[in-house]
């Protein structure tokens, strides 16, 4: 496996990479490794731009229940998927990206069907009946989801330490939606539930094909392929759904196209290039308190006292699967 990827690597210069160098950082820094040389620069800009991942990514919850105002749930994903489609094969075209060889399609679909069809469509059905701050809190268990996924997928054996804390942040996350609904879950929790386990599939794949060439084009490609689905779900959902275009709900629908499904990937991607996927994935713990944010000042829900005190507990669960997964 490492000479097939080493081979790969040095493709990517055909693809974007600016030189064979930059390439082999990129692809040791995704697997846990740094490069000496130059690794407070990489800190620094892999940081920075994980960052504005994990804030593009805060505000989708938000955005999303805009898009609502204006759109129908299947409407809006597919509208969502058609307009950053038009974005990532605009950069394609524009890079003269070459098509990526085969073996790196089957990788490209379930990051597709994960990230760009099946998180945003069961996010959004679930943003019908639950709030997006109760929909941040159960999100909030996406790092260690991808984790075990991640570990299914590459064989790694983290430490009985790391699965003790990741399955009290599971714990706390089923105990607060089970409270939250009232004793039972939800129609809109199993949404949820099923939106962190292909998601954390597609980033799982994603985070592997960043290794052998850029994230943005990891992105691009997969939406490129849904973009048949895409034009076939807007031509059935637009005239079967209501749409009354309000500002809101215009601005929600741009916010999830360009920046949660393509620019916010973009940067993410090159930060976990960057720094490595461990270290991007702790960033990431901060997204369910943002979004809770967001919910007080840009939707003025009611966030209950429940839900801080879950998200904290969730990221001290998270964070302790980290430290875990450093010190081994």
């Amino acid at each position: 496996m490492r000479v097939k990827d080493s081979a790969t690597s040095k493709n990517t210069i055909a693809v974007g990479s600016p030189t064979g160098t930059d390439t082999g950082r990129r692809a040791a820094a995704a697997a846990g490794g740094t490069d000496r040389a130059t690794a407070p620069e990489a800190n620094r800009g892999g940081i920075l731009l994980a960052g504005l991942g994990v804030l593009a990514f805060s505000l989708t919850f938000p955005s999303t229940a805009w898009g609502l105002e204006s759109f129908g749930p299947w409407s809006l994903v597919a509208l969502r998927t058609l307009l950053a489609t038009v974005i990532a094969g605009g950069a394609l075209l524009l890079g003269r990206v070459a098509v990526p060889d085969r073996r790196h399609w089957a990788g490209l679909v379930v990051v597709a069907a994960g990230v760009v069809i099946g998180f945003p469509l069961l996010t959004t059905l679930a943003l019908q009946t639950s709030t997006t701050s109760h929909a941040a809190v159960v999100v909030g268990l996406l790092p260690l989801t991808t984790a075990v996924f991640s570990s299914l997928r590459t064989g790694a054996r983290p430490p009985r330490a790391f699965w003790a804390a990741a399955l009290a942040g599971a714990a706390v996350v089923i105990a607060f939606t089970v409270q939250q609904s009232g004793g039972e879950l939800s129609g809109g929790d199993l949404y949820l539930f099923g939106a962190l386990l292909v998601c954390a599939a597609g980033y799982t794949e994603g985070g592997r094909l960043a290794r052998v060439m850029p994230g943005w084009q990891v992105v691009g490609w997969a939406l490129v392929l849904c973009l048949p689905l895409a034009v076939a779900g807007a031509a059935i959902a637009l005239p079967a759904e209501p749409v009354r275009p309000t500002a809101y709900g215009v601005i929600g629908l741009v916010w999830v196209a360009a920046v949660s499904t393509f620019l916010g990937l973009y940067v993410w991607y090159r930060g976990m290039a960057e720094i490595g996927v461990p270290r991007a994935s702790q960033l990431q713990l901060a997204q369910p308190l943002l979004t809770l944010v967001w919910s007080f000042f840009l939707l003025g829900e009611t966030v209950s006292a429940a839900a801080p005190v879950a998200a904290l507990a969730v990221l001290v669960c998270i964070a302790a699967t980290q430290r875990v997964g450093r010190a081994r």
